[in-house]
């Protein structure tokens, strides 16, 4: 049996992958503004709407793993791995990422965040 629940898991890899969309949206409103597009609003609206979905479900995951005493930290890592600690309950546990995948994760929750954007605008 684990030490932390599959569910429990989620939240930790949600402290992975939501600062990391959250900066990658945050650097392209920066190029949104300062491009030369004819109309700069349109998607500078839309990649908002992403961060504000972001920040949103990140504060809900903070609170979520405050009030449970779980914590993740990031730990040594190379060209293709990643490892990051997830504390649990007494329990720590170390998992090893690769690059690649965190990088295509990444880029799935941005288009998921950018779609959630559209609909609500």
């Amino acid at each position: 049996m684990p030490l932390i629940p599959q569910d429990e898991i989620v939240n930790f890899e949600k402290m992975i992958y939501l600062p990391m969309v959250l900066t990658v949206l945050e650097r392209d409103r920066i190029l949104f503004e300062s491009g030369s597009f004819k109309l700069k609003r349109p998607y500078f609206e839309l990649v908002e709407g992403a961060i504000s979905q972001v920040q949103k479900e990140l504060k809900e995951t903070k609170i979520h793993m405050r009030r449970r005493q779980m914590k993740v930290l990031r730990n040594a890592g190379d060209d293709t791995f990643t490892e990051y600690v997830f504390y649990h309950g007494g329990y720590e546990d170390h998992r090893r990422y690769l690059n690649l995948r965190l990088r295509n994760r990444v880029e799935e929750l941005i288009r998921i965040y950018l779609s959630m954007a559209e609909v609500k605008n």
